[in-house]
């Protein structure tokens, strides 16, 4: 009797391993997936459409797309670069977009207004600084913001109408009390990056850019920040999923894979800072 017992308690035992070993191979206790970027997702395919400030151009075509498409060989991330203001325009004449990430909270307060934006993904997301830059090899007596009164040639900033750069630039003129002063030197650019390419070709003397854009071009070199109390708020860059989204299950793939922390060190990696 004590003999059929004992077999009757080793059979019961072999198949609880059993079934615990066959558990964990169907993936019951997924340890792998809490977060951490790495996975995939069967569910995520075809593209995801992403409508992104000019100023984000270099990290996500250097290296956050191609890690994405990594994690989800399925999926091809199709990006619009351009200024913020631009991309607000085209959302709201039909850009196919999923996820819009803009430079400033202007533009996406805007179209969140409108009812464009999932308000329930928008986040505050990215901080920036705004810095004044010359040529890598200028000679000039630039050292300050308060030296742009003094420029005799052109000053680099974005169109304040359209583009968020030139927003901060503006403002920080006019809380300096610049602005009257160097109007008529002014050169506007459709976007970030035509301003740092004017001062990185020379044919500017100076410009206004935010500090991720500088350190992004050897061709340019950081003379100073804007000063504290210069900007009346941080320089924030929102993300959110927009309403309009043919491709959820990516969007919210996408949304989740730019919390990773291998994605906000990548971010950091390039100058931005992460908002807290």
């Amino acid at each position: 009797m004590k003999s059929m017992k004992k077999y009757l308690f080793v059979a019961v035992l072999v198949l609880i391993v059993a079934v615990g070993i066959g558990s964990c191979a169907a993936g019951w206790f997924d340890f792998g997936s809490s977060g951490s970027g790495n996975s995939t997702n069967d569910n995520v395919s075809g593209e995801i459409n992403l409508a992104a400030a000019a100023s984000l151009k270099n990290v996500y075509d250097e290296k956050l797309i191609p890690m994405f498409e990594k994690q989800h060989p399925g999926v091809k991330v199709v990006p619009t670069y351009a200024s913020s203001g631009d991309l607000q325009t085209q959302i709201e004449n039909g850009l196919k977009a999923d996820i819009f990430m803009s430079a400033a909270n202007k533009q996406m307060n805007k179209l969140a207004d409108e009812g464009f934006v999932d308000n329930k993904t928008n986040k505050q997301f990215l901080e920036n600084k705004v810095v004044l830059i010359v040529p890598a090899n200028s000679t000039s007596n630039i050292s300050s913001f308060d030296d742009l009164k003094n420029v005799s040639g052109h000053i680099a900033i974005g169109d304040p109408e359209s583009v968020p750069a030139g927003q901060y630039a503006k403002e920080v003129l006019t809380n300096l009390g610049t602005w009257d002063s160097v109007q008529s030197k002014l050169s506007l650019g459709t976007d970030v990056t035509a301003v740092l390419n004017q001062v990185a070709q020379g044919s500017a003397d100076c410009g206004i850019v935010y500090s991720t854009d500088a350190k992004s071009n050897k061709d340019v070199k950081v003379v100073c920040e804007a000063p504290a109390g210069s900007l009346n708020t941080s320089v924030i860059y929102p993300v959110a999923e927009l309403k309009n989204t043919t491709n959820k299950e990516g969007a919210d793939a996408f949304m989740d894979f730019l919390q990773t922390k291998e994605a906000k060190d990548v971010f950091v990696e390039y100058g931005f800072t992460i908002h807290k």
